[in-house]
């Protein structure tokens, strides 16, 4: 039996999830199972919706990384709802726990390049001060502003606003400031988790794009991670 979804918000516009850690959020080969699937099936039941489901992902999240998913119902709510995400009036926190000891707050300027050929990004020049070379793509300005929530030993917990919206935006200028995310070996974290990564979408505030309402959707913090969301200390 398939797992249900973690629906944290619904109406006939919306559709708002808690996506689990280890589940890809939308693009994988035909048969293969991704939240979208997952979602176009639940509809499917719910409603008992005959044909092709039609629903769109409007906040993506990385595979190994948990937490609030916006998918719209309908076309015209989805192209609302893009706009809002170009426009940069949506806001998202994020939780991490990291390698390291990070100072009470701070803010985190850089420029990425995605390297599609070794499927990663990377913290490089600004694009007036290199030539980049043909695996990689145009670099992009990638902003985030960070604050710590409590320390143990040295894992840091910190809450993340993004600015902008980069590919592996957290993963990478976290490990390039010397603080990987606990788990994410693919960013250099040396600690082990069992499943995911430190990472979670925690909270995400966003105009209603039929009502035009402001809604916060929150999504539970995991359990296993290495540091509790309420633990430690400044």
């Amino acid at each position: 039996m398939k797992p249900e979804l973690d629906i944290l918000y619904e109406d006939n516009h919306l559709l708002v999830v808690n996506k689990p850690v280890r589940l890809a959020t939308m693009g994988l080969p035909a048969g293969e199972e991704t939240l979208l699937t997952r979602a176009k099936e639940y509809i499917a039941r719910r409603y008992n919706k005959p044909g092709n489901v039609y629903l769109g992902v409007v906040s993506r999240l990385d595979t190994p990384v948990s937490g609030v998913v916006v998918i719209a119902r309908t076309s015209k709510a989805a192209d609302r709802l893009n706009r809002q995400f170009r426009d940069h009036t949506v806001e998202k926190i994020y939780i991490a726990a990291v390698e390291g000891v990070t100072p009470p707050q701070g803010t985190l300027r850089d420029w990425m390049e995605e390297d599609s050929h070794h499927r990663k990004c990377y913290v490089t020049l600004h694009p007036e001060n290199y030539r980049p070379n043909t695996q990689t793509s145009p670099a992009k300005e990638a902003v985030l502003h960070y604050r710590r929530l409590s320390r143990q030993g040295d894992i840091s917990l910190l809450e993340i606003r993004l600015e902008t919206g980069r590919k592996h935006q957290i993963r990478v200028q976290l490990s390039h400031a010397g603080w990987p995310i606990a788990g994410d070996w693919k960013y250099k974290s040396r600690i082990k988790m069992d499943q995911g990564i430190a990472l979670h979408a925690r909270r995400l505030t966003l105009e209603h794009p039929v009502t035009h309402e402001r809604m916060t959707f929150t999504a539970p913090m995991p359990k296993n991670w290495p540091i509790a969301a309420s633990g430690g200390r400044q």
